[in-house]
């Protein structure tokens, strides 16, 4: 059928799997609203939610990647699809925003706050040391943007081994990152919740650099799936998106800790005492 075109345009064929996509994300942040609040039904909803948002992500990636195949991913079809990434990259700078405003409003104006006591961190908090694990998680992000470099430089420059070691070197520290954070959190001494006696201090770093660690998660899924891809011999020099967009969107969430480690870890815990 690809060969029967007269355009370069891709007319995709009818597919539930937006609709079903946007009710399951609906589900997802509906059931994770609830389970903040408490309510019975949150983490059920949620899940629902998150396992239709997986069947839905495979699924209709699944499809892009078979019309790939097809021939259907001609050079204006890939610049729409760079196109399309660019701007969900674009939305999640604009989602990282909104913590960032979360934490700089409270931390710059404590004294608008009865409950933080005037400044900030607010008195007598505890805070994580930032040249601690927090340090070795900037240095296993920052490697890890150099092995993801390295792995697409190798693709394009026909080094097939070069790229599986790359990725699967990613993928790695990727892993080793969320590993450490979660460790992090475990041990973290403030509490995300005011009904655990946490402070506006826990929440606004728990949501931010949590956030964050999910994103990791993703990406490294992301790289993951690439990896896989990568062993099927399904890159080329040329035609590589998918592997080009887990790369802008790895990059991204390398510059995002930067920002995070900076203003939240050094500069939002000066003073403080830090926790043993």
């Amino acid at each position: 059928m690809a060969a029967s075109k007269n355009h370069d345009y891709h007319l995709v064929d009818p597919d539930p799997w937006p609709l079903i996509g946007s009710f399951s994300a609906l589900a997802l942040f509906g059931g994770l609203v609830m389970w903040m609040h408490d309510n019975p039904y949150g983490s059920t909803v949620g899940f629902l939610g998150l396992a239709g948002v997986l069947v839905t992500m495979y699924s209709w990636w699944s499809n892009t990647i078979r019309e790939a195949h097809q021939g259907y991913h001609t050079p204006v079809v890939q610049l729409h699809l760079r196109y399309g990434m660019i701007l969900f990259i674009a939305s999640e700078v604009m989602f990282f925003l909104a913590w960032f405003w979360a934490y700089f409003d409270a931390s710059l104006f404590p004294s608008t706050a009865e409950v933080i006591g005037g400044q900030w961190p607010p008195k007598g908090q505890e805070v994580l040391d930032p040249f601690g694990f927090p340090l070795l998680n900037t240095l296993i992000l920052l490697c890890s943007g150099t092995t993801v470099t390295w792995a697409h430089h190798s693709l394009i420059h026909g080094d097939r081994e070069g790229l599986k070691l790359g990725l699967l070197l990613t993928v790695l520290l990727g892993i080793l990152f969320s590993g450490i954070q979660a460790y992090e959190y475990m041990h973290a001494p403030f509490a995300f919740k005011l009904a655990n006696g946490g402070t506006i201090y826990g929440s606004t770093f728990f949501m931010a650099t949590g956030f964050h660690g999910f994103h990791v998660i993703v990406g490294t899924i992301f790289l993951t799936i690439c990896l896989i891809r990568a062993y099927k011999g399904d890159f080329t020099p040329k035609q590589h998106f998918g592997f080009e967009a887990a790369a802008w969107y790895w990059h991204f969430v390398d510059v995002v800790w930067l920002f995070l480690f900076v203003s939240i870890y050094v500069w939002g815990g000066w003073g403080a005492p830090h926790a043993g």
